[in-house]
């Protein structure tokens, strides 16, 4: 399983690593202007419902019923139910991209209402989600067969293809010189890239023998089955989008640059999101599933201690740099061309904020398994929309004083409100047992993480002093050195104390 998780983790960086250059062409192309506003509700809109209908709330609901299947019943067996789940999808998204079409401007509206008072700004929205939406078509049908190769333990080509968005559009945003606008040829390229992902999972899925074709559905007992898990899971992947939708929402009542500066913040956010606590849950998901299906509880409980020590152990270093030190990363990651000094101090605010919920949304997906393993989509449907509750009350009442800085912190209380009720009612339950190897673990994270926040709150004012006298680049130098001397103090620190704690050499392996 370890070897899974580095795998996709690993995928995953070189897509927050491709997608960290994307960023900075749309950064100095469209800064945190009144287009890059309109481009950026446009590429979160179709992204929102592929949360919703698509790899949130679908996987919850399809690799458990996938796995069960193929447990039980065979492959053959486990195929067929995969081709009747794609016909349905395939022609459940039809639907909802002529619908979306047809009511594109409400949409817009009801995502940003602030854009109502601004028509050029509303009506470039408008044109750009028209051209992103097919998006949500081609990532639907993709997160289907990532699921099926995951279950089959293929994980490689469902994790590389979110590099193809970013490699894609770079390739427009350097060609932006055909199209009318930079915005224009980012949104092309976003279409052109969810094709491209959908051919490369189809054609590993049909090398494995096990792609999904569309036959004529049935709604046998597994078919049943999969909707009855998958309503609460749509129901709780929209709870958390309402937050996300409510962060575009009140962001567009803000000052211009406000939903860029949200934006710009949340993918370096979600860089240790996606390398770690994502790519965790994604393996972890069909592993827990495949031993309650085979009555290995107390390997599923070992596999999910032992991949939550992981994630504590790696996310740690991000949560102390986001905290403390947001503005070098903002300035050093983002400032140049169209982005100005103004919208970093905006942007940093945001990723200190964000920083605060960081530890608990890492471990969300882990925690979350011990449920959704089981097929129970609904405990986790009803915390979530609890939190989101919450969530969105935080936000009406934060973002007056702290603009979207507000916001950003309304959504890290909610992600600690909803680990913790996710982590309690499992303990509770008895579908997670936490032993003493991840106690260790994470006793030892804290200490090496006091010891890193000492130094990188010491250190960035003389590093960027000293560093400024270089004539290149001073701020990425200057970032790369405070990472590079931060990582070997929190490594050390971190060896130091797993042996104090009596973390042996196996566990290490383990880990």
């Amino acid at each position: 399983m370890y070897r899974s998780l580095f795998s996709v983790g690993g995928m995953t960086l070189i897509s927050r690593a491709t997608g960290f250059f994307r960023d900075v062409m749309l950064g100095a192309l469209l800064g945190a202007t009144a287009l890059a506003d309109a481009f950026y509700v446009a590429f979160r809109l179709p992204n929102h419902f592929r949360t919703i209908f698509g790899e949130g709330a679908f996987n919850a609901a399809y690799v458990p019923s996938y796995a069960h299947v193929l447990e039980t019943e065979g492959a053959q067996q486990a195929k067929s139910f995969a081709n009747y789940i794609l016909t349905l999808l395939l022609i459940s998204q039809l639907i909802v991209l002529a619908l979306a079409f047809l009511f594109m401007p409400s949409l817009v509206t009801m995502l940003a209402p602030g854009f109502d008072a601004e028509p050029e700004k509303f009506a470039t929205a408008v044109a750009l989600t028209r051209i992103t939406f097919p998006y949500l078509l081609c990532m639907t049908l993709v997160t289907l067969h990532s699921g099926t190769l995951n279950a089959h333990r293929y994980f490689s080509a469902a994790a590389f293809a979110p590099v193809l968005l970013n490699v894609v559009m770079m390739a427009t945003l350097a060609c932006s010189f055909i199209f009318p606008n930079a915005a224009i040829a980012a949104a092309v390229g976003v279409v052109i890239s969810g094709f491209a992902q959908l051919g490369l999972v189809m054609l590993a899925a049909w090398r494995a023998h096990i792609l999904a074709v569309p036959v004529r559905p049935r709604f046998d007992a597994h078919v049943r089955r999969f909707f009855l898990q998958l309503m609460p899971a749509v129901i709780g992947a929209a709870g958390v989008q309402i937050a996300m939708f409510a962060d575009t929402i009140i962001a567009s009542l803000l000052p211009t640059g406000s939903v860029s500066a949200i934006y710009y913040a949340d993918r370096l956010y979600q860089l240790p999101i996606g390398v770690i606590g994502i790519a965790a849950g994604t393996v972890l998901l069909p592993e827990m599933a495949r031993r309650f299906a085979a009555q290995d509880e107390q390997g599923a409980f070992r596999a999910q201690n032992h991949t939550m020590a992981l994630t504590a152990v790696l996310s740690a270093p991000f949560i102390i740099a986001f905290l403390v030190m947001p503005d070098v990363i903002i300035q050093a990651v983002f400032m140049r061309g169209a982005f100005t000094l103004e919208a970093a101090h905006s942007a940093a605010a945001v990723l200190a904020a964000y920083g605060v919920g960081l530890p608990a949304v890492v471990l969300i997906r882990s925690a979350v398994a011990s449920f959704q393993a089981v097929g129970d989509t609904r405990t986790p449907m009803i915390i979530s929309l609890g939190s989101v509750a919450i969530n969105v009350v935080f936000k009406i009442a934060l973002y007056k004083s702290m603009g979207a800085a507000g916001l950003a912190l309304a959504t890290a209380c909610g992600a600690w409100l909803n680990f913790g009720a996710l982590t309690w009612i499992a303990m509770l339950r008895g579908s997670m047992q936490a032993d003493e190897n991840l106690k260790k673990v994470m006793v030892s994270v804290i200490g090496a993480s006091v010891m890193l926040t000492c130094f990188a709150y010491s250190a960035r004012e003389p590093f960027g002093v000293f560093f400024t006298q270089f004539h290149f680049y001073p701020r990425e130098i200057t970032l790369c050195a405070l990472g590079l001397v931060g990582f070997i103090i929190y490594a050390l620190s971190l060896i130091f104390l797993l042996r104090m704690n009596g973390v042996q050499r196996r566990d290490f392996h383990q880990l």
